[in-house]
């Protein structure tokens, strides 16, 4: 995880995209505290209370980019790996 942690920090995401990864892997994952700590970390970000709310639905919100949609998708199929395996469309979101 740590690891995880330092190629996401070095990588050319926003702070804000990295945050939104890694509350919808702890949704997915249904950590409670995880959570907690990154609903608190994307406030610092400056996201919304409204977008963390409507994580859970992405796909169907207008308040997430293009791109936000691409990373969301990807984290959940990263997320589920083990159950479903990667999707080639991913990127055609």
């Amino acid at each position: 995880m740590f690891a995880l942690e330092d190629y996401l920090n070095k990588s050319p995401l926003s702070k804000s995209q990295i945050s939104l990864i890694k509350m919808r892997a702890s949704q997915i994952n249904g950590c409670a505290y995880c959570i907690n700590m990154y609903m608190n970390e994307a406030l610092k970000t400056n996201e919304t209370h409204q977008r963390l709310h409507l994580l859970n639905a992405w796909s169907e919100s207008e308040l997430f980019s293009k791109e936000e949609k691409v990373i969301l998708k990807m984290t959940e199929e990263i997320t589920l790996v083990s159950q479903k395996g990667l999707n080639d469309n991913t990127n055609k979101h």
